[in-house]
């Protein structure tokens, strides 16, 4: 096809959206904010021991590229000319860990996912070197408490554990980074002069990062014991940093010189794509966080409004310390489709919770950010020039008196739920669930009611056949 006879849209904008599950690659109109085209790959996680959770990263580097090149083709049959891509943004699963060597640009181990839990003895190792072994020691400078959650604990372990990277390390061969470091650095070249540069919302969620004067802190990585010189270097979330390289072994070359200039953690890019930028703007991702219990309707109410009373509780701390409340709530994930949860929020935190028509709120914030930056310049961020987007929205249904009532009986019942926990081996040595009585009971308990419902259940059966014969 003619390039003549190719749509012209004005200056479009790609999206790369990592995330925990897959990659995705999305297009948006930069004048509309439009999704017009995009493609998904699902990535493979690996559990080699229990609470270990890993991650190839040079499958999720092939897989940004496959995405890349998929959506592109999908660009040209809809007849939309890809050279209108001016810029790229980058949004990702925040905390996941990444070491490479900048002399091979090889992975020296697999990337350790945010939600891994193999560092619980290093998070209570290093507990032992701070007064009182307070968690919430170093909270002020990073506005974290220690866990196994963030980057700083996982390359510790990483360090401690793998002899390539202690030695890697020692030649200076070594890069450390969160998913967005490793894939900049790979899009821009690699280990042939690719940018190592993190954001701002990234680092914040090393323990690394000192979130006052935005800059990696010297007396945190001495305590973490982490070489400076490996750490990416902290840029803003809207610059260009570097331009897209080809990559032949990949055959991987449609955007190749389109600057990527936008680079955001998954939620703080969600926080710009919902456009909350103004005094008093807050955005809840709500992720899904039912199981078995999803068929019955019960159970699942009060799961539901759990997850409710969880965000008033979040949401009363940050007004108590910004003293700014809040008018209404954004929000996003996949559990905003559900619609009796979003009035139960609006119901619970007396003001309207509103859910944008279009769901792809965090690859759209990394899309801003990279329009946005200078140089590029093709999407305001001023809020009187964003496009007005569509939205849901959910009033408050009930007074607010009954807001409190129920809020107060859910934090009764969150405290009658305390002081199970216990670092006391039993004393015969049984680490068995049932040597706990309590624990036993219950599971036992459990177990007779769900074959009585079982039996119930049948007998229900049995008597409707019974009644419909008789009919």
């Amino acid at each position: 096809m003619a390039a003549s006879d190719r749509m012209v849209l004005g200056p479009l904008v790609g999206s790369i959206d990592q995330g925990t599950s897959s990659t995705r690659f999305l297009v948006f109109n930069a004048k509309t904010a439009e999704l017009l085209s995009h493609h998904q790959v699902e990535i493979q996680q690996k559990f080699p021991k229990e609470g270990w959770v890993e991650q190839d990263p040079k499958e999720i580097l092939k897989s940004v590229h496959e995405c890349v090149e998929r959506t592109c083709e999908k660009l040209q049959q809809l007849n939309i000319d890809i050279t209108n891509i001016k810029a790229i943004g980058v949004s990702n699963q925040r905390e996941t860990t990444v070491v490479w060597d900048k002399t091979t640009g090889e992975p020296l181990y697999n990337a350790i996912v945010w939600l891994d839990l193999r560092t619980q003895s290093t998070v209570e190792r290093l507990l032992k070197r701070i007064p009182g072994k307070n968690k919430a020691f170093f909270k002020f400078r990073t506005g974290l408490p220690l866990s196994t959650y963030f980057s700083a604990v996982k390359l510790r372990w990483l360090l401690d554990n793998v002899e390539e990277i202690r030695q890697a390390v020692d030649d200076g061969r070594a890069m450390f980074g969160t998913i967005d470091s490793w894939l900049i650095w790979s899009l821009t070249g690699g280990k042939n002069g690719g940018v190592h540069c993190t954001d701002v919302t990234n680092a914040s969620r090393t323990m690394l990062f000192n979130i006052h004067s935005l800059e990696w802190d010297p007396e945190l990585c001495q305590f973490f014991d982490i070489p400076m010189e490996i750490l990416p270097k902290v840029r803003s979330s809207s610059e260009i940093y570097g331009l897209m390289k080809i990559c032949p072994s990949l055959k991987s070359g449609a955007l190749t010189g389109v600057p990527i200039s936008g680079c955001l953690g998954d939620q703080s890019a969600a926080l710009v794509g919902q456009m909350c930028f103004q005094d008093g703007q807050a955005k809840n991702t709500i992720i899904c966080g039912l199981t078995q219990f999803t068929n019955k309707n019960h159970i699942a109410f009060a799961a539901l409004e759990a997850v409710c009373f969880q965000t008033r509780e979040i949401l009363d701390a940050i007004n108590k310390d910004c003293g700014i409340p809040l008018n209404q709530l954004q929000v996003d994930g996949g559990m905003t489709n559900n619609k009796v949860l979003m009035q139960l929020q609006s119901d619970i935190l007396c003001i309207p919770v509103v859910k944008p028509s279009m769901p792809e709120t965090t690859a759209l914030g990394a899309a801003m950010a990279a329009g946005a930056a200078e140089g590029v310049g093709i999407w305001s961020l001023n809020p009187g020039d964003l496009t007005a987007v569509t939205c849901e929205r959910f009033e408050p249904q009930i007074n607010p008196e009954e807001s409190e009532y129920r809020y107060a009986r859910w934090k009764k019942a969150v405290l009658k739920s305390m002081g199970w926990e216990t670092s006391e081996a039993p004393s015969n040595g049984d680490t068995s669930i049932f040597c706990s009585l309590p624990l036993g009971f219950f599971i036992m308990s459990s177990m007779i009611m769900l074959i009585g419902a079982k039996y119930v259940s049948v007998i229900s059966k049995v008597g409707l056949r019974i009644e419909s014969t008789e009919d």
